[in-house]
């Protein structure tokens, strides 16, 4: 497995991959890699023979009172995760490197990034998007996969995609667990066992709105108030929102009846930010 660090490093890889007739997947990280991430990983060598992983803490998406520099950098650990999972190539860049002197250009994907995180982390999604965009310029991939836990995200990306006519194609896959239901997520290592046990609360809102779904409610607020009911029931979790929304538009609904929608979950639990979301 190969680790470069440059634009034309990577384009010059990809581009014998190409010559060799293979499809490139990609997969975007910001290192930290846990089990979810391996299994993108996994997943994009499923569709294609060359998988390039970039690893890149990229700064613009964190706010204010986000410290970029406390972001856990675990590169070592990471390339030996990636090598195992079959990533064929590594893209670390530094950020002097990859956001060129003056840079001032900015992807904002309006609407779709209105609510949710993007209600209360102003930014965040201007920052994924531009980044996003430079990776799939840089990497030329036919393919990227994203994770389903970060829902909001994967809505931006494929309306971004869509929007500007990007030739890649979007895959999602399915939220990797903890044993007791928790979403994987690089932040799960902040947390106390005991707050890990408590986290479970937000799997099982989630389980309980589907199951009222499921007997025909349709009605958002009941689902909703069904779903909070159970988070409520872990005093230790403090929800920041927790919405029934349509899957294309992240847009609050009154009703699922007619759409494809989800319920998605926003908790603070101590000083760590979780988020969570299931189809109904």
């Amino acid at each position: 497995m190969e680790v470069v660090h440059t634009i034309p490093e990577l384009r010059a890889a990809v581009a014998r991959a190409r010559q060799a007739g293979q499809a490139v997947g990609f997969v975007p990280t910001m290192g930290c890699l846990h089990e979810g991430h391996l299994s993108l990983i996994r997943r994009a060598k499923q569709e294609a023979a060359f998988v390039v992983v970039s690893i890149f803490v990229n700064p613009t998406q964190f706010g204010a009172n986000e410290d970029f520099s406390k972001y856990p950098r675990t590169f070592e650990d990471d390339r030996r995760g990636c090598e195992a999972a079959g990533a064929s190539l590594i893209f670390a860049p530094s950020a002097a490197d990859f956001y060129p002197a003056g840079a001032s250009t900015w992807v904002d994907v309006e609407g779709v990034s209105a609510k949710l995180c993007g209600e209360f982390r102003p930014g965040h999604f201007r920052g994924v998007a531009t980044v996003v965009a430079m990776l799939f310029n840089a990497a030329q991939a036919d393919l990227a996969v994203f994770g389903r836990k970060d829902l909001q995200q994967l809505a931006v990306i494929r309306r971004m995609v869509r929007d500007l006519h990007f030739p890649v194609r979007i895959v999602a896959h399915d939220t990797v667990r903890e044993p007791n239901g928790v979403a994987m997520s690089s932040r799960n290592r902040y947390l106390s066992a005991e707050q890990l046990a408590q986290a479970a609360a937000i799997p099982a809102a989630l389980a309980a709105a589907q199951a009222l779904a499921k007997t025909g409610v349709n009605d958002a607020v009941r689902l909703r108030d069904a779903a909070l009911a159970v988070l409520g029931s872990q005093p230790a979790l403090k929800p920041q929102y927790c919405e029934i929304v349509d899957l294309e538009t992240m847009a609050p609904v009154t009703s699922t009846a007619g759409l494809r929608c989800a319920i998605a979950i926003a908790c603070h639990l101590g000083t760590t930010r979780l988020i969570d979301n299931a189809d109904l």
